[in-house]
């Protein structure tokens, strides 16, 4: 089960298993830096993208119509003419240049994913808007390509993922704190200059960088899952900066580390409620053992504590343990499109055979099939812990457990105990949760899916309200799955695209149904 907040979408996490089967804030350093003072950012250098790095998660050289660059950044937005880092940008130009609007920036989520890798694999889903916009995403700091965050090896990386989350014995909890401890040691051994740094507020300032080189007055902006929340900061420390911005799998701008977790732990027992519902409907087609959903999710219950008792094969030496099991199911439910896989995957699992849930779980953590892992989870878990104040103690851990384990029978463990990620980390946190009050912004389309499984539906709301009067125009889509956009839903997409194309946004509260 992830270790910190949701990861990448759905669409690059399908390509993985396919292949494998002007406010101040602080920064978190303690100091407080303004959010002017970045000007003077160079136009950008455009040519030939090479091919992914390990760390962006490797796979081909982006098609020849797409360009690369890198963008100079300061490490330190207080010593802005200190040293800089770079920040690794990709674009494809728009089709009819004599109608192009700007640059649409994408940011795909995380926090930790790479954008390099994931616009071009992505790209055909924004076909419709590459039309008057040049499509760029990048890799934000601490990701992929842009001063990545390094902490353990491949090898070490097996052991930490495959080992207990759930620990249910003061010496598994033991060993549950030394494991946490020992990657948190690496972390600061290998990354220790860029962890200050790699918070969400200088992310929302590299964002003014880029929107500056790109020679755009303002920033047009399609977040998506984390993306929502650098973008609902970015508004907040550049409201007169902001165009046309979408905001589609909405981070609850109001919950702290622990709700935030907590409503993570209701939203994937309801997709996967939803999923064994869809199961159960299908009758004899369904794989699964179980007439009713409480069943088959029961079974999923058994299935875990088998694991935990004694993993199954999985790939060559690796077993399917519990946490690499939840894992993998948890990755299932970002998209109704890994359903199948799910279903098969469990029906496997019950059978022996560890396989495909191992290789969702190996696509959730980045890990691809010559065993090499992306940075996703170094930098998810670096830039949580400089964004997120709070520090649970192991007493406290425990004393939440009930209420996650009420939440979820299936997920709630390993999430409450998720709780101390960030206990002992070398960096103090910015804060409680983000301010993405945004006055006189222009309007920002806030899409919510009510299945979503990772960001539940409830947060769209929230950020309307935190993004303040007249800025803030909320979507519904009644639908499955981690995001509304990507489902491929032609009405949410219809309304999308007619503000980004046309600056014409949804009457706010409108709602579209799936099929």
């Amino acid at each position: 089960m992830p270790r910190n907040a949701c990861r990448v979408t759905a669409a690059a996490a399908l390509t993985a298993v396919l292949l494998t089967t002007a406010a101040c804030s602080d920064d978190g350093d303690g100091k407080k830096t303004k959010a002017t003072g970045t000007k003077g950012a160079k136009p950008l250098k455009w040519g030939d993208c090479p091919a992914p790095t390990a760390a962006q998660g490797g796979g081909q050289v982006p098609p020849k119509d797409w360009q690369c660059a890198t963008l100079d950044v300061p490490l330190d937005y207080a010593e802005p003419e200190g040293e800089t880092i770079p920040i690794a940008l990709i674009r494809a130009k728009a089709r009819d240049r004599e109608h192009r609007i700007g640059s649409l920036v994408f940011n795909f989520g995380g926090p930790g994913g790479s954008g390099i890798t994931t616009l071009p694999g992505a790209a055909k889903e924004y076909e419709a808007l590459r039309a008057r916009y040049d499509l760029v995403s990048f890799d934000p700091r601490g990701v992929g390509a842009s001063a990545p965050v390094r902490c353990e090896s491949d090898k070490q990386l097996d052991a930490y993922y495959a080992a207990d989350s759930s620990p249910e014995t003061p010496a598994k909890e033991q060993a549950f704190i030394e494991n946490i401890r020992d990657y948190q040691q690496a972390c600061r051994k290998n990354s220790g200059k860029i962890l200050p740094h790699v918070g969400t507020s200088n992310a929302a300032r590299d964002l003014d960088r880029i929107r500056q080189a790109l020679g755009d007055e303002k920033l047009h902006y399609f977040g998506i899952s984390y993306g929502t929340e650098l973008g609902g900061v970015y508004a907040h420390l550049f409201p007169k900066n902001v165009g046309r911005a979408v905001f589609d799998a909405v981070v609850d701008p109001t919950k702290d580390a622990e709700q935030g977790a907590l409503g993570q732990a209701k939203g994937f027992q309801l997709a996967l409620g939803n999923f064994a519902q869809d199961c159960v409907d299908r009758g004899d087609e369904c794989r699964l053992q179980g007439s009713t959903p409480q069943e088959i999710e029961a079974n999923i219950v058994k299935l875990q504590k088998d694991l935990s008792a004694k993993p199954i094969a999985g790939m060559g030496e690796r077993k399917l343990t519990e946490s690499s099991a939840t894992n993998g199911i948890a990755q299932a439910l970002y998209s109704k499109e890994l359903w199948p896989l799910l279903e098969q995957g469990l029906d496997e699992a019950e059978g022996g055979q560890g396989q495909l849930l191992l290789a969702l779980s190996d696509a959730l953590n980045g890990r691809d099939q010559e065993g090499r892992y992306s940075n996703i989870g170094a930098a998810n878990t670096a830039i949580n812990c400089a964004d997120s104040k709070e520090r649970y103690t192991l007493a406290q851990t425990k004393a939440e457990l009930p209420a996650f384990r009420a939440a979820s029978p299936v997920f709630g463990d390993f999430l409450g105990w998720a709780l101390m990620s960030c206990t002992g980390w070398p960096v103090e946190g910015a804060w409680t949760t983000p301010d993405v009050s945004a006055p006189g912004a222009a309007p920002i389309v806030v899409i919510g899916n009510t299945g979503d499984p990772a960001t539940p539906y409830e947060g769209a709301r929230k950020m309307v309200e935190r993004l303040g009067p007249g800025v803030g125009v909320e979507l519904t889509y009644k639908g499955e799955g981690h995001g509304a956009y990507n489902s491929g839903d032609t009405c949410v997409q219809r309304a999308v695209n007619a503000y980004l194309l046309d600056g014409k946004p949804p009457a706010s509260g409108a709602v579209c149904t799936a099929p």
